[in-house]
């Protein structure tokens, strides 16, 4: 590799081979194995919509599925760089290889210099052990000397803000406190590579700023960072660089607003379509959102809303157990990746959201107002989630916003000049 090139992969797979599962009773085991045998559809099988039956031909060849398929790109040193991409993408499994979790099934990755990773909560640390023990366990594991981690040793602790439990084993750490450790000895401690997986997510609003701030000062310092998020608006604001995953590939690479704008378009997103809809049975997770629709003011789905009617978003998510402390947040990102509305149907300061809420399934509308949003084109994202957890993540939900009735059309403009079209009641009086 040149001087310049601290990360090189070449034509990098990563498969797994799928298990075997049964159907629960003897029968359907032989009448599953007796219908493969004489090459006809087995009986026992799933439905499951087109979409999903294409995708997963598309990765499956027998037993095997493809993480990863054929990926190729090259970081230089100092470039922050985002992956962005849906669930499943495969952005995970390209960090997990990176910093040598798990070996590709083939291809090459070169890397230059030492490589700190914080991809779950707590990752390289001993529970038993305490802050003060896994920092020390965390800088010896990145190859540096005791005495170059004493000496970021106070600047780390200062950072994360637990000094008065710096001696405590991290086995008592609420998950907040194992993620603002975890990150500052990772930021911290003099790695030439940076990786951060989406558990930044979990910390609270002032952690998250800190991150970000953090993230860029390493930049500036000729780190190399590789930063994986599904907050769009994240990505733009610290990463001049973007790679977009989609199906364990790599679909585009270059500037951020360009990658950005390519994740959201029509191809990646879905084709437009505003409703969304999967099979809760084949999803895991302790809870999970199963359906999004976009509503106009007839209460009909559709992908075309009128600036000047009111439209709403509804969505029907299952909990597999009950779940305390709960929020469903929504997320309008335009088409330049900017998050231009946040809302949360369980807000911080309401104290109700930290009752249990029962296992079952929940219908949750939210309604907005007519010309809230400018027109254009918009996307969707939803997720489920508690202060210190993400539960589920639903996006690729598309709608545009037009003028039928040519209200911005009189004004010889398409667009008005900001996020949002909202008409203000003015108050006029002769004085």
């Amino acid at each position: 590799m040149s001087n310049d090139i601290v990360i090189r992969a070449e034509h990098l797979s990563k498969e797994y081979r799928l298990g075997v599962i049964n159907h629960g009773t003897l029968y359907r085991d032989m009448q599953s194995w007796w219908a493969r045998y004489r090459g006809r559809t087995d009986p026992n099988a799933e439905i499951k919509d087109i979409a999903t039956v294409k995708r997963d031909h598309a990765r499956i060849e027998g037993d095997l599925f493809h993480a990863l398929d054929d990926v190729s790109f090259e970081v230089q040193r100092g470039d922050i760089v985002g992956v962005i991409g849906r669930n499943g993408a495969g952005k995970s499994t390209l960090l997990k290889i990176i910093s040598r979790i798990t070996a590709p099934t083939r291809g090459y990755i070169g890397l230059k210099g030492r490589v700190a990773s914080l991809l779950e909560v707590g990752t390289g640390f001993h529970p038993e052990l305490t802050g003060r023990e896994n920092v020390f366990l965390n800088g010896a594991i990145l190859g540096m000397s005791r005495q170059e981690v004493a000496s970021k040793f106070e600047q780390i602790v200062e950072f994360a803000e637990i000094g008065q439990f710096i001696d405590t084993p991290v086995k008592r750490y609420s998950s907040g406190m194992y993620v603002r450790l975890a990150f500052s000895v990772a930021a911290h401690l003099e790695s030439e590579i940076l990786l951060v997986d989406e558990v930044l997510a979990v910390g609270d609003i002032n952690f998250q700023k800190k991150c970000m701030g953090r993230m860029q000062e390493v930049g500036k310092s000729g780190r190399t960072i590789l930063f994986v998020s599904h907050n769009l608006t994240a990505i733009s604001s610290i990463c001049p660089k973007a790679m977009l995953m989609s199906d364990g590939k790599m679909v585009h690479s270059g500037d951020t607003a360009s990658v950005i704008k390519s994740y959201i378009s029509e191809a990646e997103s879905g084709g437009g379509d505003a409703f969304y809809r999967v099979n809760p049975g084949e999803m895991d997770g302790q809870a999970v959102i199963y359906q999004v629709a976009a509503r106009n003011a007839r209460d009909q789905y559709s992908g075309s809303l009128e600036l000047t009617e009111p439209f709403s978003v509804e969505m029907e998510y299952e909990l597999r157990q009950p779940l305390a402390g709960l929020s469903v947040g929504l997320q309008i990102i335009a088409d330049d990746g900017f998050t231009c509305l946040y809302s949360l149907s369980d807000p911080e300061l309401d104290i109700t959201r930290l009752e249990t809420r029962q296992a079952g399934k929940y219908k949750a509308v939210v309604n907005f107002p007519a010309c809230l949003l400018n027109t254009g084109s918009y996307s969707i994202r939803l997720g489920i989630s508690s202060r210190f957890s993400i539960y589920s993540v639903a996006e690729g939900i598309r709608f545009d916003v037009v003028d039928n009735v040519g209200i911005i059309q009189m004004l010889g403009q398409n667009r008005k000049p900001s996020l949002s079209a909202l008409q203000l009641p003015w108050q006029v009086e002769k004085l």
